[in-house]
C-alpha cells in the first residue's frame, strides 16, 4: 500500500475541510487528475493525485476537518509520474494506517487539568473537553460526578456545532490577534454635513484611508513580532470587510492611492460580487497592508475593530445618525459620521495615530 497525506497548501495554512471528493475507492486514476476538493481559510482549493494509481481507500469523508500531514487516500499501487504540476508524495504506509493513538494514562492534560484515568475515559466516551469543566475533587482533580454534572448540562443544550471554513478561520485568527496585538482604539465622528445627497460612503472612506496614510505613512505597515521590527509600505492595499451568512470576508482593493475613483468602484464591486459569488481567489484576500470595516451597514457607532497581524491598523465606520453639532457658533443639525480608529501599540505610537485620525476626518469632511 502507498500512503498519500494532505499536502502543504501554503500561505501557513495548516488544516482544510473536505468539499467533496471526485473518485472512489478502486478507481484508477492517472497523475494530476482531481482527487478531492478542500476549502480553506482562503479558497476551495482542488488537490490532484501525485501519481497513476488505484485507489484501495479514502480517508475521510465530507465535511471532515483534515490537517496537514493526515492521510487522505491509501493507492493500492501507484506509480510517480515527472508529468505535470504534482502537489504532495506518495509513501509506504505504515501498518497502522488509519488508527490514531490515544494518549498514555497518566498523560499531563493540556492547562494543568487533573483526572484520574477512568475520568478521562468517561469524559472520551461523552464527548465532553475536559477544560470546561469545574473541578470539585481534591486538589482540583475532575470527579466522575463532575463529568456526569458537565454532561447533563450539554445535553440539556443539544450539540455543539464545529465551527467549518470561513468561520473556522476567523476563530482561528481573532485568537491570533488576541494573544499578540496591543490594541488602542480612538473615536471621533465627522461632520458629513457637505456631502452631496449621491456620494458614496465606501468610496469616500477609502479616499480618507489613502489621504491618512500619506498624511502619517506609519499606519500602512507590517509589524513582525519576532524580529520586533516594522516594515513601512508604500502601496495601500486596503482589505475591505464584507459580511456573508458563511462568515466574513475580506477581499482586498489594489492601491487605493493610486487609482482614479470608477476604476475603485468597479474594482469593488468586482470583488464583492465573486466574494458573493464565493469565486474569489485567494490571492485577492491576502497581502493587504490597512483594513476597512463599514459596519455601520448594519448598526452601531463605535467599535474596537480586530487587527489582524502583521497589519498595524484598521478603520470602523459606524451607522451616519443626525446630531446637534456647533456650527458658526449656533446649534445645527447635521449628518456625522462615527469613526473608530484601532491601531497596534507595538508598532505606532498615541502620536502617529492622532495625526492620522486627524487626516482622515479633515477628508470626509470635504465637500467632494
Amino acid at each position: 500500500m502507498k500512503l498519500f497525506r494532505l499536502p502543504d497548501l501554503g500561505e501557513g495554512l495548516v488544516e482544510a475541510e473536505i468539499v467533496s471528493w471526485h473518485v472512489g475507492e478502486g478507481d484508477h486514476v492517472i497523475a494530476d487528475q482531481p482527487l478531492v476538493s478542500v476549502e480553506t481559510a482562503k479558497a476551495v482549493v482542488e488537490i490532484p493525485s501525485p501519481a497513476s494509481g488505484t485507489i484501495a481507500r479514502l480517508h475521510g469523508q465530507v465535511g471532515d476537518i483534515v490537517h496537514t500531514g493526515d492521510a487522505l487516500i491509501e493507492f493500492a499501487q501507484a506509480e510517480r509520474s515527472d508529468a505535470g504540476t504534482v502537489v504532495g508524495k506518495v509513501e509506504a504506509a505504515p501498518a497502522t494506517a488509519g488508527r490514531r493513538s490515544a494518549p498514555e494514562p497518566g498523560t499531563k492534560l493540556p492547562g494543568g487539568v487533573r483526572a484520574a484515568p477512568a475520568v478521562r475515559a468517561l469524559a472520551r466516551g461523552r464527548g465532553i473537553d475536559l477544560a470546561v469543566i469545574t473541578p470539585t475533587g481534591p486538589d482540583a482533580s475532575i470527579t466522575t460526578a463532575d463529568v456526569e454534572r458537565a454532561a447533563r448540562t450539554l445535553d440539556a443544550h443539544g450539540p455543539i456545532e464545529p465551527l467549518r471554513g470561513v468561520r473556522r478561520a476567523m476563530a482561528r485568527n481573532m485568537a491570533l490577534a488576541h494573544a499578540e496585538v496591543a490594541p488602542v482604539t480612538l473615536c471621533e465622528d465627522a461632520d458629513i454635513h457637505a456631502w452631496a445627497p449621491e456620494d458614496d460612503v465606501t468610496l469616500r472612506l477609502v479616499r480618507a484611508i489613502a489621504h491618512a496614510c500619506a498624511a502619517e505613512p506609519a499606519l500602512n505597515a507590517w509589524y513582525d513580532s519576532h524580529a520586533v521590527g516594522r516594515r513601512l509600505l508604500e502601496r495601500i492595499d486596503l482589505a475591505i470587510a464584507v459580511d456573508t451568512p458563511e462568515g466574513l470576508f475580506v477581499p482586498v482593493l489594489r492601491d487605493i492611492g493610486g487609482r482614479e475613483r470608477e476604476d475603485l468602484r468597479a474594482a469593488l464591486e468586482r470583488i464583492k460580487a465573486d466574494v458573493r459569488a464565493r469565486s474569489i481567489p485567494p490571492e485577492e484576500m491576502r497581502g493587504y497592508s490597512f483594513t476597512l470595516s463599514n459596519f455601520g451597514t448594519i448598526a452601531g457607532r463605535y467599535a474596537s475593530p480586530i487587527i489582524l497581524p502583521p497589519t498595524v491598523a484598521i478603520l470602523g465606520a459606524g451607522v451616519i445618525r443626525e446630531a446637534v453639532v456647533a456650527a458658526g457658533g449656533r446649534p445645527a443639525v447635521h449628518r456625522v459620521l462615527p469613526i473608530s480608529l484601532t491601531f497596534d501599540h507595538r508598532a505606532v505610537t498615541g502620536g502617529e495615530a492622532g495625526r492620522f485620525l486627524a487626516a482622515a476626518i479633515a477628508d470626509l469632511e470635504r465637500d467632494a
